[in-house]
């Protein structure tokens, strides 16, 4: 019987035909705040990371560019943090009602943080037969945001519906995909960055942990999803957020 020393750190895979390009992770969202830091901190950690963001060039609301990216570049395992999320987005609308939100706003929400989604963890299983899926959620797909932590403002409906539907489709891909695939969802706090002090004050009284999250407090669970240690792990959810949900 093969023994736990005798397995490599991460999930191992099979490449069909010669591909070129083969890495440790795939890092989708690879230029956000939490992507940006993850990279490195992975890299850090001896594993080789291919970066995807939109600010890279790479569009995954393509079909195409989707198919033609994982077909081109294989991995055990794949991490997803690309989204949508409207606070985080320089000119971003606000609103004090829910009359303030358009239809077109919630489609566009749902079709870039789930329909595409869901279109790169297909692709990517199509493409890799035996691998790991880490999705990131968010606390606002468990509890509901509050407007007084936004001065009054609504968090667009469309970032929590999306959110929590992130949750629903891995754990369906988690059943599809298995035994060679699992796919699981990690929910993170809300991660410090450029919020105005009075903004983290107030997160951080609400939080039990009393303050907000930082990038390389996500990497020990990304590495435990992602390596032979949760290899019976499948359509699980953890909650990395300080308390917040409770």
């Amino acid at each position: 019987m093969e023994s736990r020393q005798d397995r490599p750190l991460t999930i191992e895979y099979q490449l069909r035909g010669n591909i070129l390009n083969s890495y440790d992770v795939i890092l989708t969202g690879s230029s956000g705040r939490i992507g940006s830091e993850l990279l490195i901190l992975l890299r850090e950690a001896g594993l080789t990371v291919k970066p995807v963001d939109l600010s890279l060039g790479d569009d995954l609301g393509d079909e195409q560019y989707v198919t033609e990216l994982f077909i081109n570049n294989r991995a055990s395992s794949l991490v997803n943090l690309f989204a949508l999320n409207e606070h985080i987005s320089k000119g971003a609308t606000q609103a004090k009602t829910i009359w303030d939100f358009s239809l077109s706003d919630i489609d566009h929400y749902l079709h870039t943080n789930i329909t595409n989604l869901f279109s790169v963890c297909r692709s990517f299983a199509k493409y890799n037969e035996t691998a790991s899926i880490v999705n990131f959620s968010s606390i606002y797909g468990v509890v509901t945001p509050k407007p007084d932590l936004y001065d009054g403002y609504l968090k667009h409906i469309g970032y929590p519906l999306s959110k929590s539907a992130v949750i629903n489709l891995t754990e369906y891909l988690a059943i599809c995909l298995a035994p060679k695939i699992r796919v699981n969802t990690v929910v993170p706090g809300g991660v410090l960055s450029e919020q105005s002090p009075e903004f983290i004050e107030r997160y951080s009284k609400k939080c039990p942990m009393g303050r907000m999250a930082l990038p390389e407090d996500l990497l020990g669970i990304v590495k435990l999803l992602i390596g032979n240690e949760s290899s019976y792990i499948t359509g699980a959810t953890f909650n990395v957020d300080g308390g917040w949900v409770l």
